[in-house]
C-alpha cells in the first residue's frame, strides 16, 4: 500500500526538467504549476475520513491508487501547462484520500503491535518513491516518452496496489477507531486540542517543505546550480528517498530506544546540517552527499508527527491524523512558489536556505514536544 503509494508519482518526478523545458515555463511559473498537487491535496482530505468510514481503508486505497495512476499517467501525457496543472490537481486529490487511508491502516496495524511501526510503512514508501525515481530516471536516459513511461508505470503499479489491499487485512477489533473517525468538516475539536495539535502539524510542514524541495528541485538544481552530468543530476531524487528510506527503516528500532522526541530533533539537526554544503556550493559529490544527509533527517519527522496526532486528547478518534494530514499539505503548497520566486529574485543555491531553516525549526519544535512525543503505542486488547 505504501510502496505503491510512493512509486505513482516519483516515477514523474524526474522528468519535470524535461516538462518545464517543453511547457516553457520559468522557475515561478514551474513552482506556480506543481503547486496543482498539493492545492488539490488540501481541497479534498476534508473527504478522507467520510471515504475510510464508508469503505474501509484498504478499500479506499485500492480504488484511489488506481485512479491516482490514471491522473499522474494524464500528466505525462500533457502537452500544455493548463492539462498539466488540472492532471496534478486531481492526482494530488486522490492521493490525499490514500495517503489518510494508509496511515490510518498503519496506526491500527501499530496498536496491533504494540510497537513502533509507522516508521517502517513510512520507510516503504520512500523504497517506493525511490523506485519511482530510479524508473523515471532511466526512462530519460533511454529518451523513453513522458506519457509512454507514466502509463505502463500507472497499469503496472495499479494492479500491485489491487492485491496489497487484498492482504493486508487487520482483525476487526483493531480497526475499531476506524469506525469512530471524524472527517474534517465534522470535527468539533476543543481549544486545547488545538493547542496540541498545531505544534504537531508545523513540525509535519517542516517534514513535508524538504520533501518538497527532493521531490521538484534537487533534480534542476543538480543540473543547473553544479557540475553533475545530466545522469548523475537525474539520481538526485533517488539520492534523497534512498537515504530516507534508510532513515526510516531504522527510525522504528530508534524510536523505541530514545523517544520520538529525540530522533526528531536530532533529524531536524541533521537537515540542516546536510544543507550547509548545497548553500555553500560544494563541488556537485558534496553536494549530492549534503543531499542525503537531508533526507536521512527527514525521515521521522512526518511520522513521528502522525503518531503523536493519533494520540491528541480532545478529538474523536483518527481526527488528529486526518487533521494533520490536511493542514501539513500547507508546506507543499507554499514551498515550491517560494523557491521559484526566491530562485528567480536570488537564485536556486540561495534559496535552499529554506530547508536549512526548516531542520532547525524542526529540531526547536521536537525538543518542545517531547512530552507529546514520547507516548508510545500499547497494544490493542484482543
Amino acid at each position: 500500500m505504501f510502496f505503491t503509494n510512493g512509486v505513482l508519482l516519483s516515477a514523474l518526478l524526474p522528468r519535470y526538467p524535461e516538462i518545464k523545458d517543453a511547457l516553457d515555463l520559468s522557475n515561478t511559473g514551474f513552482g506556480l504549476t506543481v503547486v496543482a498537487f498539493p492545492l488539490g491535496a488540501i481541497v479534498s482530505a476534508a473527504l478522507a475520513g467520510k471515504a475510510v468510514r464508508a469503505f474501509g481503508t484498504r478499500t479506499v486505497t485500492a480504488v484511489g491508487s488506481v485512479l491516482l495512476a490514471a491522473g499522474t499517467a494524464t500528466a505525462g501525457l500533457s502537452d500544455v501547462a493548463w492539462l498539466f496543472f488540472a492532471a496534478l490537481f486531481v492526482a494530488g486529490a486522490l492521493d490525499a484520500v490514500v495517503d489518510a487511508a494508509q496511515n490510518v491502516h498503519g496506526v491500527a496495524v501499530e496498536r496491533w503491535l504494540g510497537r513502533s511501526a509507522i516508521n517502517s510503512f513510512h520507510a516503504v514508501w520512500s523504497l517506493g518513491a525511490a523506485t519511482g525515481g530510479v524508473i523515471g530516471a532511466w526512462a530519460a536516459a533511454q529518451d523513453v516518452p513522458v506519457g509512454t513511461q507514466m502509463v505502463v508505470n500507472g497499469v503496472v503499479w495499479s494492479l500491485v496496489a489491487l492485491v496489497a489491499s487484498a492482504i493486508s487485512a487487520v482483525p476487526d477489533e483493531h480497526l475499531h477507531p476506524v469506525e469512530e473517525t471524524s472527517d474534517v468538516t465534522e470535527a468539533r475539536p476543543r481549544s486545547h486540542a488545538w493547542v496540541l495539535l498545531a505544534p504537531l502539524v508545523l513540525l509535519a510542514i517542516c517534514g513535508t517543505l524538504v520533501e518538497d524541495v527532493a521531490n521538484n528541485w534537487v533534480v534542476l538544481f543538480l543540473g543547473t546550480e553544479t557540475s553533475a552530468p545530466v545522469g548523475v543530476a537525474g539520481l538526485g531524487l533517488t539520492v534523497v528517498l534512498v537515504s530516507q528510506f534508510v532513515g526510516r527503516l531504522v527510525g522504528d528500532p530508534m524510536t523505541d530506544r530514545w523517544g520520538r522526541a529525540a530522533v526528531a530533533r536530532t533529524g531536524g539537526l541533521v537537515v540542516a546540517a546536510g544543507m550547509v554544503p548545497v548553500v555553500l556550493g560544494a563541488p556537485y559529490p558534496v553536494t549530492m552527499a549534503g543531499f542525503a544527509l537531508m533526507g536521512f533527517g527527514c525521515a521521522t519527522l512526518v511520522p513521528a508527527a502522525f503518531a503523536a496526532a493519533d494520540g491528541v486528547p480532545g478529538l474523536p478518534a483518527g481526527t488528529g491524523i486526518a487533521l494533520l494530514g490536511w493542514l501539513m499539505r500547507l508546506g507543499f503548497l507554499l514551498t515550491s512558489p517560494v523557491v521559484g520566486a526566491f530562485s528567480d529574485a536570488v537564485d536556486l543555491r540561495t534559496a535552499m536556505l529554506l530547508p536549512l531553516v526548516g531542520g532547525l525549526v524542526a529540531a526547536v519544535l521536537a525538543h518542545r514536544l517531547r512530552g507529546s512525543l514520547s507516548a508510545r503505542p500499547a497494544p490493542s486488547a484482543a
